[in-house]
């Protein structure tokens, strides 16, 4: 399990060792998981972020110990969010892949779509259960009311290392900031290698130039 230690650091520093990581939450018998392929960096002294519109009950998290869970509604569902080094500062988990091993089998994914639905009410595809904020805390359960300002436990919900660091990283601009409010700048990382899956693609955007638009890391 991923300890305060790791969230306190850098958000852009997290939000980037955050891929590859594994989030794990216990739903009655069974453990889903979901491998994290896009964050977001948040940092108090920037006007995207919640906490630069000042401290509230509803933010504490964000003012919390590194490593607290931030959860809130995104137009009416739940998304979740850490909190990093400085106080204030957050990462975003943007979105993620089903994951499957010993202790989150194969079948558990068949849970993830029951929550997780399409709007049809049809099984979602599996590569899209978890690709976007809302999305991910559905298909994983995870709510405001159980989950924000609390920290991580590894017997219900943890985040959990599988050393896997993924071998390039995008680093572009975050998703939904208006344009007065620090659009510019390139807080989000995506995993290259499942790029297709995350919330909006770069790779795939037009207009999108690399080097202008999008840095690939490695």
């Amino acid at each position: 399990m991923l300890t305060p230690d790791f969230f306190a650091q850098d958000s852009a520093i997290v939000a980037q060792a955050l891929l590859g990581k594994v989030l794990r939450h216990r739903y009655k018998n069974s453990w889903l998981a979901a491998r994290i392929i896009e964050t977001e960096a948040y940092y108090l002294t920037e006007k995207a972020s919640h906490s630069s519109l000042g401290y509230t009950e509803t933010r504490k998290a964000m003012f919390m110990e590194p490593g607290t869970i931030y959860m809130y509604y995104s137009r009416g569902q739940d998304s979740l969010n850490v909190s990093c080094g400085n106080e204030g500062d957050a990462v975003l988990i943007k979105a993620a892949i089903p994951y499957t091993d010993t202790l989150s089998p194969a079948e558990n994914i068949k849970i993830m779509q029951q929550l997780n639905p399409a709007n049809d009410g049809s099984p979602r595809p599996i590569n899209k259960l978890c690709s976007g904020q809302t999305l991910l805390c559905r298909s994983l359960n995870l709510k405001v009311v159980n989950w924000n300002q609390k920290q991580f436990d590894q017997k219900h919900f943890y985040i959990e290392d599988i050393d896997h660091t993924p071998e390039k990283i995008i680093q572009t601009t975050r998703l939904g900031i208006h344009e007065d409010r620090d659009a510019h700048l390139m807080y989000r990382f995506v995993d290259f290698e499942f790029s297709k899956f995350c919330t909006s693609n770069p790779l795939t955007k037009r207009n999108y130039i690399e080097g202008v638009d999008y840095k690939i890391l490695t």
